[in-house]
């Protein structure tokens, strides 16, 4: 402690333990030690300012903190008392640390004893767990005796119960007057009929068991239940017939309730079948006349089998509504009364597909004979194919509006297939007899009009030759050829809406398609046929009215005024053969779209259907090109036969052979040519609009080849002068002219050719030989053509032409 003398003894101020706890501050503790220790400062700070230092001491430095040593004292202090502090908490730390090393050695210790402790309570634990569980085993075991006891108590009672009531079945045959009250207690027919089902299959089964062992020959079998097993099926029987007629009278007063209690017992007979078939058998939709006489008149109405299809497709529709809103109604009843009530909707819709829809299909669907067709005015097979089209279609659509309202493990789809499996199998063969009789039927009014026409014209319109030339429309119609399109459009149609499976969708399709391809092919073939006999009768009429040169001018008169009526038959028929062969490439366009845009896609999924279908179609159209092959020849025929009577009637030997009288040369076209180019822009006009493509540049060639040929023949008959050979070049040249809208370039080279051989006859003698050398491909026809000048024999043309061709 501090002594008197020690400034810092005087201090009040002293530490402890307790400045230390909660929130110890530094900075408070120090403030706290200087504010007690100089009060007087802090006093007199508070009264009055300080007094001014006193005047320094000369020599002395001024002190800078008068209280220095106080506060030096008072940190010395402090420290001590720290000092002491610190030891008394390190005895207090020793105190403490020997106190938890004795309290931890307790603790150790408990803690051991009771780990010894819950050892042993866990044993205890065990051993009644393992006791609890034998203890429980030998319950579940004396539990499952006492179940099978008391199982085996109740079998044994039921037992008991069974052999008498068996007894009671098996006294007397045929007497069910002394049973038991429970068979002949109405409210208690569930339990009669299930104890009556057992012992119905006991019965039986002992029975058979009797049967086998005798078979084998032991002589021990038990007899004796034959006469249960009589009485039992009676009782069956009659209970059945009972519940039967206990159904059909709820039925009558709609109680669904006790419909559906005896549903429920008779389930226990057959599994119900009986009650399912009585009572779908009892539906008046299947018993009452009325209703099926109604079904006749819905879908026929007054015409009868008359009636057109779409009428029959209505009533169809009509009638098959009315099945299936019945049927939706017996749902529901079915639904509430049955306990499996899918079943009875597959007997219901089974029955509605096989009886009221297969008799009202009898009705409206009678096969006709092949070998007696039914008339076109009664509707012919086409009647007999729509009906049945969109019968199939309508009883589709109810089979499948059967199948949402429900119709159990029914197979609908195949039930419906098998209903016109008898009209399906002969499809084929009705459908391309039909065709044939639209074809035939069309083909005789065809040519029952053609006949009217052809009276009509009277024998004066024969005379002047009228007759020669059927009108086009007559020989080929388009339109006919679209009619004959619609009906195997319309046919194609119906087999794919009676077929799905592919291949036989594809050969189906491609007979039908086939027979299209012959009616075509046979419709165009002969209107080119009669096309042509107009051609060869022309031909015959050109033939007919040749004359000699030595007869009288009136007669001569009279066979050129014969001519010119030939010649515009012959005209007239070019005409006609070149609009049929038009309508021809036009009928042959409307096949090919058909195929691409029908066929094609039906025949694609089967290999080898498509390729065969383009071989038929190929074959078809091969014989219409043959056909109008030999008419395109005959047309030829007729053009050069007409070119010819215009070359030797028109062409005069002055034409090229002029006098030489001075007058100027005469630089126009002869009148032969200027008649034949005439002729040919008139009569090819048709040609070029009816024709196009390989066919037109083929015929437009031929026609040119033989133009050239015939010329050629023609001018071999002349004598030519100089002013002649510039006249023969004005008429090649208009040849030429007109040959060129042939886009033909070998023809056009051939009448170039031409030109330059006609300058051997304009030429002077003694420049034939530059001639020959400037072209030497004309030198073959230019050497005949030479020997046709006037001076040939004059000039001594000759002798030079020998010399050229030596050179």
């Amino acid at each position: 402690m501090p002594t008197p003398a020690d400034p810092a003894a005087a201090l009040p101020l002293t530490l402890d333990l307790e400045d230390f706890k909660g929130d110890f501050s530094f900075d408070a503790l120090f403030g706290g030690l200087v504010d007690e220790l100089l009060p007087e400062y802090r006093g007199e700070d508070d009264a009055a300012p300080a007094p001014p230092p006193p005047p320094p001491v000369l020599g002395a430095a001024p002190p800078v903190f008068p209280a220095v040593d106080e506060l030096l004292g008072l940190f010395k202090h402090s420290c001590k008392e720290l000092v002491d502090l610190r030891k008394q908490i390190d005895k207090r730390l020793q105190n403490l640390k020997k106190e938890v090393a004795v309290q931890d050695a307790k603790h150790r210790k408990t803690l051991g004893e009771l780990e010894k402790g819950v050892d042993g309570l866990f044993d205890s634990f065990a051993r009644l767990d393992s006791r609890v569980s034998s203890v429980g085993q030998t319950a579940a075991k004396i539990g499952d005796h006492l179940q099978s006891a008391e199982s085996q108590r109740e079998t044994a009672s039921q037992t008991i119960d069974l052999i008498k009531y068996l007894m009671e079945f098996n006294s007397t045959p045929g007497d069910l007057m002394e049973l038991s009250p429970l068979f002949s207690d109405d409210s208690r027919v569930a339990e009669a009929a299930s104890i009556a089902q057992k012992l119905r299959s006991f019965a039986e089964e002992d029975v058979g068991r009797h049967g086998v062992t005798t078979a084998v020959g032991s002589a021990n079998a038990s007899r004796g239940l034959e006469v249960a097993v009589a009485n039992l099926q009676d009782y069956c029987n009659e209970l059945e017939n009972r519940l039967l007629a206990r159904f059909d009278a709820a039925s009558q007063r709609r109680e669904l309730s006790t419909m559906a209690e005896c549903a429920k017992i008779l389930s226990q007979f057959n599994r119900g079948t009986s009650a399912m078939q009585h009572y779908v058998a009892t539906r008046p939709m299947f018993i009452d006349v009325e209703i099926m006489n109604t079904d006749i008149q819905v879908v026929l109405g007054d015409e009868g089998l008359q009636a057109d299809s779409n009428y029959i497709a209505d009533g169809l529709s009509q009638l098959y509504k009315e099945i299936a809103d019945t049927v939706r109604r017996e749902a529901n009843t079915i639904t509430a009364v049955f306990p499996s009530p899918n079943e009875v909707m597959a007997i219901l819709v089974q029955r509605v597909l096989e009886q009221r829809v297969t008799t009202i299909l009898d009705k409206i669907l009678i096969k006709p004979s092949l070998a007696a067709l039914p008339p076109l005015e009664e509707g012919g097979l086409l009647q007999y194919l729509r009906v049945l089209a969109v019968a199939y279609d309508k009883t589709k659509e109810l089979a499948k509006d059967l199948q949402s309202i429900g119709c159990g493990d029914l197979d609908i789809e195949g039930l419906t297939e098998s209903i016109y499996v008898a009209h399906k199998d002969e499809y084929t063969e009705f459908e391309l007899a039909s065709l044939r009789q639209l074809y035939q039927s069309k083909m005789a009014e065809l040519r029952a009009e053609a006949k009217q026409q052809s009276e009509s014209t009277g024998s004066i319109g024969r005379a002047k030759g009228a007759s020669l030339t059927a009108s086009p429309q007559q020989l080929i119609s388009v339109t006919v050829v679209t009619e004959f399109v619609r009906w195997n459009e319309e046919a194609i149609a119906r087999c794919t809406m009676l077929f799905s499976q592919p291949n036989t969708v594809a050969a189906n399709v491609r007979s039908i398609f086939a027979c299209l391809l012959d009616q075509v092919s046979q419709y165009l073939t002969e209107g080119l046929d009669r096309a042509r006999e107009s051609l060869n009768e022309a031909a015959t009429m050109r033939d007919r009215y040749v004359i000699g040169s030595s007869v009288s001018r009136r007669v001569a008169a009279a066979a050129a005024s014969a001519a010119e009526a030939a010649a515009s038959a012959g005209e007239s028929s070019f005409r006609s053969f070149m609009i049929a062969v038009q309508r021809c490439a036009s009928s042959v366009a409307i096949l090919q779209q058909v195929f691409s845009n029908t066929i094609s896609r039906l025949l694609l999924p089967v290999d080898g259907a498509h390729p065969s279908a383009c071989e038929d179609m190929g074959s078809a159209v091969s014989v219409v090109e043959a056909a109008a092959h030999k008419g395109l020849l005959q047309c030829i025929d007729t053009v050069m036969s007409e070119v010819e009577r215009l070359l030797s009637s028109e062409q005069k030997a002055t034409d090229y052979r002029t006098p030489d009288d001075g007058a100027a040369p005469d630089h126009r076209p002869t009148n032969a040519c200027i008649r034949i180019v005439a002729y040919l822009s008139r009569v090819l006009e048709v040609a070029f609009n009816a024709l196009e493509g390989l066919n037109k540049q083929s015929f437009l060639t031929e026609l040119g080849n033989r133009l050239h040929k015939g010329l050629l023949n023609h001018w071999q008959k002349f004598t030519f002068s100089p002013s002649g050979g510039l006249r023969l070049k004005r008429d090649i040249t208009e040849y030429g002219d007109f040959v060129r809208s042939f886009n033909a370039p070998s023809i056009d080279e051939k009448f170039e050719l031409l030109g330059i051989v006609a300058n051997v006859f304009i030429v002077a003698p003694e420049s034939l030989a530059s001639l020959f050398e400037g072209t030497p491909s004309i030198r073959k026809d230019a050497l005949r053509f030479i020997q046709l000048r006037d001076d040939y024999k004059t000039a001594k043309i000759a002798s030079m032409l020998n010399n050229i061709t030596a050179e």
